[in-house]
C-alpha cells in the first residue's frame, strides 16, 4: 500500500533555478503574470483566446521548473526540458498568430489543416506530460483511459459503448474549444483562482502570515495543547488564503510542528494537527481554495452564495479539529506555551491589525456582487497599499519575487487543470456521465446513504495525488448529474459535498499530498500522519452527508429550521469529537464512546425516528460515561487513602 502511494505521488524535481536562467524564468513569471492580470480584468479577448496564451505561457516554464523524474537535476533543465519549453512557446506562437482564424471556425464543420493537427496533437501531448510531472501518475493514467475510451469505446460491447468518434472529432473539440483542455479548471485558474494565489502570496510577503499567527499564539497559546491550536488557528487562517493544503503546511507547518514536537508531541500527533488544520483552510469563508471558483463557474451558482453556504460547515470543521486537540492535550497532559514564548495580543494588534483590512476589503466586495475576480483585484490593492504603508517591509525586489512565485506555484496547479479539462471533454464527448449515473443507480438503488458513500469514495479516489481542482472538477463532471438529476439534491448540496471530498482528499490514505508534505518536517511516517490527521477531523467526512439530509446547515431553510439543523449539528460534532478521542474531562469507557457515536450519526440522520432513537442511546452513552467518571473518581479517592 505505501509503494503504491509513493509510485502515486512521485513526480517531477522541482527546481529552484539560480543564475542567468533563473532570472529569464522569474522575468517571464512576473510577465505570465501581468498578462493573466490584465487579461482577467481589461482584456476584451475572449475566453478561448485567453485561456489559450495563459496555458501555453505556463506550460513553457513548467517543463523548466519541473524534472522529468524525481531524481532529475535540481540545478538545471535537460535539454529534453529545454526541447518542451521550446515547443510550448512554438504553441503559443503559433495559436497567437492563428486566433482570429480559431475563433471564426466552424467546429466539426470545417476541416482541420496539417498545421493544426501537428500543433494539437502536440499540445495534448505537452498537457499529457505536464500532468505526469506535476501530479504523477494517477491523473495521468485516468487521461489516457479516457483518451483511448473516447478513440476506440465504440468498439466495447454493453453499456460503456458509445458513437465512433475519430482522431479528427477529437482533436477539434479538444483543443479548439472550450469544452476540453481549455474548459472550466484552466478558465478558472487563469483569472480569479491565479489573483487569490497572489493575494495569499503577497500578504505572507508584506507579513500577514506572522500577523495571523501571532494572533492565533496570543489567543490560544497558554492553554492546554496550547501549540497545536495555535496550528489549528493559524493554519486555518493562512489556508483560507492561499487555497492549498499542501503549501499551507509547508508554510505553516515548518514553524508549527518544530514547537509542537519540543513540548512533547509525538512526531506523528504534531504532523496530523498540521495537516487537518492546513486541509481544513481550503473550505473556510470568505476566500476558500481554488476549487470552489471552479464552482461558481461550473455551477452558475454565484460566489457570495458559496461562501454563505459554507461557513457553517467550515465552523463545525473547525470546532471538530479544535475539541479534539484540547481533549487529546489534556489526556496526555500536554501543556500550552511558556508565558515568555507569546506574543502580547496587544502589541500584536497594535502593529498588525491593518492585515484584516484585506479580509475586509474581500467581505465588502463580495457583498457588493462584485465578480470573484474584481474581489480578488481589490483584496490585492488594498494588501499593496498597507505593504507601502507598512514601507520598512516594502521593497520592489520583495514584489517582484512575490509575484514570480505565485505564477510558479500555478504551474502544477495548471498543469493539472489542463488535464482535468482533457477528462471532462471526454467524458462529454462519450456521455460518460449518464453511464456512470446508471450504474450508481443501479448499485445504490433507493438507498441514498449508499449512494452517498460511493460518492464519497469515487471522489477521494479521484483526488488521490492531484490538487483540489482538478479533484472536484472530475467529480462534478461525473457524479454531480446523478445526485441532482435522479437523487433529487440541490445543486449547492451536490456540489459542496462532492467539494468537501475533493479537499479531504488531500489528507486520506492512502495518497495524502498533504500528510507527505508534513512527513519531511515532522521526520514520521506519511501515512501514519495522514491516519492521525483524519481522526483529528473525522467530523469533516460526516459534516457532508449532514448537509445533505438538512439544507438548514448551509443556511438553506427557514431560520427556525435553519437554527435547529446548526444546533443538532454542533451537538453532533461535540459527541463525535468525545467519541474519537474517549476522553471529556475524564477517560471516557468504551461502551460510552460507541453510545456517543451511534447517538451523533443518529442526529445527522434523514428522518424523526432515527434522531429519537439516537437521543435514547446518547443518554445511556452519558449515564455510562457519569458511571465510569465516578468510578475513576472513586479508584483515586481510595488510592489516597491507601497511600
Amino acid at each position: 500500500m505505501v509503494k503504491f502511494a509513493r509510485l502515486a505521488v512521485t513526480t517531477g524535481v522541482r527546481r529552484k533555478l539560480d543564475g542567468r536562467l533563473g532570472q529569464i524564468v522569474k522575468l517571464f513569471a512576473v510577465a505570465t503574470a501581468a498578462y493573466t492580470i490584465y487579461a482577467a480584468t481589461l482584456s476584451t479577448w475572449d475566453v478561448l483566446a485567453r485561456t489559450i496564451v495563459f496555458l501555453t505561457l505556463m506550460l513553457t516554464m513548467l517543463f523548466l521548473v519541473v524534472g522529468a523524474r524525481e531524481n532529475s537535476n535540481a540545478d538545471r533543465p535537460s535539454d529534453f526540458d529545454l526541447a518542451l519549453s521550446g515547443l510550448s512557446l512554438a504553441c503559443l506562437i503559433f495559436f497567437a498568430i492563428e486566433m482570429d482564424a480559431i475563433a471564426q471556425r466552424i467546429t466539426l464543420f470545417d476541416p482541420l489543416t496539417p498545421a493544426y493537427w501537428f500543433f494539437g496533437y502536440l499540445l495534448l501531448f505537452l498537457a499529457v506530460e505536464a500532468a505526469r510531472r506535476t501530479v504523477g501518475i494517477g491523473l495521468t493514467a485516468i487521461v489516457l483511459i479516457i483518451v483511448a475510451y473516447n478513440l476506440w469505446g465504440h468498439n466495447f460491447d454493453g453499456p460503456l459503448r458509445h458513437g465512433y468518434i475519430s482522431f479528427g472529432h477529437f482533436l477539434d473539440i479538444s483543443v479548439f474549444t472550450t469544452d476540453g483542455i481549455f474548459g472550466v479548471p484552466v478558465q478558472v485558474t487563469a483569472t480569479y483562482a491565479f489573483l487569490f494565489v497572489m493575494f495569499g502570496t503577497l500578504l505572507e510577503r508584506a507579513g500577514g502570515g506572522q500577523f495571523f499567527f501571532d494572533l492565533a499564539a496570543s489567543l490560544t497559546g497558554r492553554r492546554p495543547g496550547g501549540p497545536a491550536k495555535v496550528a489549528v488557528f493559524s493554519s486555518g487562517l493562512f489556508g483560507m488564503m492561499s487555497g492549498s493544503p499542501t503549501a499551507d503546511v509547508v508554510t505553516t507547518g515548518s514553524v508549527t510542528i518544530p514547537v509542537m514536537r519540543r513540548l512533547g508531541y509525538s512526531p506523528t500527533l504534531a504532523g496530523g494537527v498540521e495537516v487537518a488544520a492546513s486541509t481544513g483552510g481550503s473550505i473556510l469563508p470568505p476566500v476558500m481554495g481554488a476549487a470552489v471558483f471552479i464552482m461558481a463557474e461550473y455551477t452558475g451558482i454565484s460566489y457570495l452564495e458559496i461562501v454563505v453556504a459554507s461557513i457553517i460547515p467550515a465552523i463545525l470543521y473547525y470546532l471538530c479539529v479544535f475539541l479534539q486537540v484540547d481533549f487529546r492535550s489534556r489526556k496526555l497532559g500536554l501543556l500550552g506555551l511558556d508565558e515568555s514564548q507569546l506574543p502580547s495580543i496587544a502589541a500584536t494588534i497594535r502593529t498588525g491589525w491593518l492585515f484584516t483590512l484585506p479580509l475586509v476589503a474581500l467581505t465588502v466586495a463580495l457583498l457588493q456582487h462584485y465578480t470573484p475576480t474584481y474581489v480578488a483585484l481589490f483584496g490585492l490593492i488594498t494588501i499593496l497599499a498597507i505593504w507601502v504603508v507598512r514601507w520598512r517591509t516594502f521593497s520592489l525586489r520583495s514584489l517582484y519575487d512575490g509575484i514570480a512565485q505565485t505564477t510558479i506555484s500555478m504551474v502544477a496547479v495548471t498543469g493539472a487543470c489542463a488535464a482535468a479539462g482533457m477528462v471532462i471533454g471526454g467524458i462529454t464527448m462519450t456521455g460518460l456521465a449518464g453511464k456512470v449515473s446508471e450504474l450508481l443507480i443501479l448499485i445504490g438503488g433507493a438507498n441514498i446513504v449508499l449512494t452517498l458513500l460511493i460518492c464519497a469514495g469515487m471522489t477521494i479516489l479521484l483526488g488521490m495525488g492531484m490538487p483540489t481542482p482538478a479533484a472536484y472538477a472530475l467529480a462534478a463532471a461525473l457524479l454531480a448529474p446523478t445526485l441532482v438529476g435522479d437523487y433529487g439534491f440541490s445543486v449547492m448540496q451536490a456540489n459542496l459535498f462532492l467539494l468537501y471530498f475533493s479537499v479531504l482528499s488531500a489528507m486520506t490514505p492512502p495518497v495524502a499530498v498533504a500528510a507527505y508534505a508534513a512527513s519531511a518536517i515532522a521526520d514520521a511516517n506519511p501515512i501514519s500522519i495522514a491516519a492521525a490527521a483524519c481522526r483529528l477531523a473525522v467530523a469533516a467526512f460526516v459534516l457532508p452527508f449532514a448537509f445533505m439530509f438538512d439544507p438548514g446547515i448551509l443556511l438553506l431553510d427557514t431560520v427556525p429550521a435553519i437554527v435547529l439543523a446548526v444546533l443538532t449539528t454542533a451537538t453532533a460534532v461535540v459527541l463525535i469529537s468525545v467519541a474519537a478521542e474517549g476522553f471529556f474531562r475524564e477517560k471516557v469507557g468504551t461502551p460510552a464512546r460507541i453510545a456517543l457515536a451511534a447517538c451523533a450519526l443518529a442526529l445527522l440522520g434523514p428522518n424523526v425516528e432515527l434522531i429519537l432513537a439516537g437521543l435514547v442511546v446518547g443518554a445511556i452513552g452519558i449515564v455510562m460515561a457519569y458511571r465510569d467518571h465516578m468510578s475513576a473518581r472513586s479508584e483515586s479517592v481510595r488510592r489516597s487513602t491507601v497511600g
